[in-house]
């Protein structure tokens, strides 16, 4: 009986990294596809901060994802350096996840 928990335990910790991993892969296209990876990368800052410095920034600011995909959308300057983020041509939900994947960081 004990060996049927654990395996059950087991199936369900698969479907749920199964699922975060699928989340992440589909937060990374849609960065690629919308160009940020130009700009941004997950580790590194490049023209732009890494997400991962993004992700520390922003830790427990209830207000970031709203605040972060308006700024995706209309652009930014002045918060991370001289260097401004253009405007981008991204719809409002795929703005919101955009921001979900990078503050996942």
């Amino acid at each position: 009986m004990k060996s049927v928990y654990i395996a059950a335990l087991a199936a369900a910790g698969f479907a749920v990294a199964g699922q975060a991993y699928a989340a992440d892969a589909a937060g990374l296209a849609l960065a690629k596809s919308k160009n940020c990876m130009s700009c941004h990368q997950e580790d590194k800052k490049l023209v732009g901060p890494a997400y991962k410095d993004v992700a520390a920034k922003y830790k427990g600011d209830a207000n970031a994802p709203a605040t972060l995909a308006a700024k995706v959308r209309a652009g930014g300057k002045g918060v991370w350096g001289p260097i401004p983020m253009p405007p981008n041509n991204i719809t409002e939900d795929d703005a919101k996840k955009l921001v979900a994947w990078v503050l996942s960081h």
